[in-house]
C-alpha cells in the first residue's frame, strides 16, 4: 500500500500522453487517496430529481466510507444528511429508497423532521438540548432537476459549474421528467478505467454494434477540444443556436467539465436501434428531433446525454481499487405511459447493451493491467485526446492536494 509521499513521487514522474502507473489502477493506497482528495471533497452527481418528487421521498446512497441520505422536505426543498443517528451512531434508513412522514432510526426510535432536525427522543433527560442533536448535514444543490452532493466540511465552488451547464440543461426541462427505468451493474475494474473508456470512442467500432448505428466515431463529436471541429458539428452548433439552444462546446478552465450539444449520424435522432424516436413524448423544449445529444461530464462522478425526447444519466461509484458500480437511469416525460408513449425495451436496449461491452472492455483492461509486464501505453492523439484530458485532470488534481495545505493526513 502505497504512501501518499510514494504517489506523489509517482504522479511527478510520470509520461505524459501515457496511461498511468499500474499502482493507480490497482494499490489500496492510490485507492484511498482518490476518495479522500476526490470523492470526499468534489461535488458529486447524485440522483435526478424528480426520483424523489413528493415530500418524504428519500434514497440513501454509499460513497466510501459514508452512507447519505437526500430528502425532499415538507417545504419542497431537497436536502443530504450523513446517515447516522446522533444517538449512538445507527444507520437511520436502511433502504435504498423510500417515503417516509419522518426520519427514525431504527435503534432506540429517535425521530427526525425532514429537515434534520430532532423531533423525538425519549428519556434524555431535563438537561438534553435537541437542538444539538439534529442529523448533520451534506450540501446539496439541485441544478435544474439534478442532485449533487459534497461530503466536504468546506464545499468547493458550484456557481462555475451552474451558470454554464444550466443555460444548457434548462431546455431538456427534467423537473417534469420521471425515472423510466435503472440499471446498476458492477464493473470489475478500478473507477479510472471506467473513466478512461468513457472518454474515447477508437473502442466504438469493434466493442458498441448497436451504438454505432446513431453515434459518430467522429474524433470531433467525441473528443475535448473544440478546435478544428468539423464543417457538420459546427453546422449543427449553429443551427441549434439560432433556435436559442445553447450548443457549442464549453471546457471548464479547470477541466473537470463539459457541456456541448453534438449531432448523431445522419438520420438519427435517439439511441435506438433503428434511430427513430425512442419516445413519442417529448421531455423538454427543443424545438426539432435532430437537435442531437446534449453531452455532459462533470467529473468524478458523472456523464449525461439529453435528448430532445428523453435523457440518459450515469453516476460512477467506486467499491474498491479494482471494482465500480456504473447506475444508469433513463427519463423520460412524467406523463409519457410506458406501452403508449415508449416501449421499455426499445428505450434501454442500446445502452443496457453498451454498457454491458463497455463492462467487459474495462474488466480485460484491469486484467491485462494486473500483469507484471504492464507498462504505461501512448494515447492516440487523434481518439483518445478525451482520455488525456481526464487523466491531466486527475494527476493535477492530485498533485495539486499532496503539495498543497488542503492536505488530508492519510489515518
Amino acid at each position: 500500500m502505497l504512501l501518499d509521499s510514494e504517489i506523489l513521487a509517482k504522479l511527478m514522474g510520470r509520461q505524459k500522453n501515457h496511461s498511468l502507473e499500474q499502482a493507480f489502477y490497482t494499490d489500496p493506497g492510490v485507492y484511498d487517496l482518490d476518495l479522500r482528495q476526490i470523492f470526499y471533497r468534489e461535488w458529486l452527481f447524485a440522483i435526478p430529481a424528480c426520483e424523489i418528487p413528493k415530500p418524504g421521498n428519500f434514497v440513501t446512497q454509499q460513497v466510501g466510507a459514508y452512507s447519505v441520505v437526500i430528502v425532499r422536505g415538507t417545504d419542497g426543498v431537497v436536502r443530504a444528511f450523513h446517515n447516522a443517528c446522533r444517538h449512538r451512531g445507527s444507520v437511520v434508513c436502511k433502504a435504498k429508497k423510500g417515503t417516509s412522514p419522518k426520519l427514525v432510526c431504527p435503534y432506540h426510535q429517535w425521530t427526525y423532521e425532514l429537515d434534520g432536525s430532532l423531533l423525538w427522543a425519549r428519556d434524555m433527560g431535563s438537561d438534553f438540548d435537541p437542538k444539538e442533536h439534529s442529523l448533520r448535514s451534506v450540501h446539496c444543490r439541485e441544478l435544474e432537476g439534478l442532485i449533487y452532493i459534497c461530503l466536504a466540511d468546506d464545499a468547493p465552488n458550484f456557481e462555475t459549474f451552474a451558470d454554464t451547464a444550466g443555460a444548457y440543461l434548462a431546455p431538456h426541462d427534467l423537473g417534469n421528467a420521471k425515472v423510466a427505468f435503472e440499471s446498476s451493474i458492477i464493473e470489475n475494474g478500478n473507477w479510472k478505467l471506467v473513466w478512461e473508456n468513457n472518454r474515447e470512442c477508437y473502442h466504438c467500432a469493434g466493442n458498441h454494434p448497436s451504438l454505432c448505428r446513431t453515434y459518430p466515431e467522429d474524433p470531433s463529436v467525441t473528443g475535448i477540444s473544440a478546435e478544428g471541429v468539423s464543417p457538420q458539428v459546427q453546422s449543427h452548433w449553429d443551427r441549434n443556436e439560432a433556435a436559442g439552444i445553447p450548443a457549442r462546446f464549453q471546457l471548464d478552465k479547470g477541466g473537470q467539465f463539459r457541456v456541448a450539444r453534438m449531432p448523431l449520424l445522419d438520420g438519427a435522432i435517439s439511441y435506438t436501434m433503428d434511430g427513430k424516436l425512442a419516445v413519442s413524448k417529448s421531455l423538454g423544449r427543443i424545438p426539432f428531433a435532430d437537435a442531437g445529444p446534449l453531452v455532459q461530464f462533470h467529473y468524478p462522478t458523472t456523464w449525461n446525454h439529453f435528448l430532445p425526447d428523453h435523457s440518459i444519466v450515469f453516476r460512477v461509484t467506486p467499491i474498491s481499487p479494482t471494482e465500480t458500480e456504473v447506475t444508469t437511469k433513463w427519463l423520460v416525460h412524467k406523463d409519457a405511459k410506458e406501452g403508449v408513449d415508449y416501449d421499455l425495451q426499445r428505450l434501454t436496449e442500446v445502452w443496457i447493451a453498451t454498457n454491458d461491452e463497455d463492462r467487459i472492455v474495462v474488466e480485460d483492461n484491469q486484467k491485462g493491467i494486473n500483469s507484471p509486464v504492464y507498462t504505461p501505453g501512448p494515447y492516440s492523439p487523434t481518439h483518445e485526446d478525451g482520455v488525456i484530458q481526464f487523466v491531466d485532470w486527475y494527476a493535477s488534481h492530485l498533485t495539486r492536494c499532496l503539495t498543497g495545505r488542503n492536505l488530508i493526513a492519510a489515518e
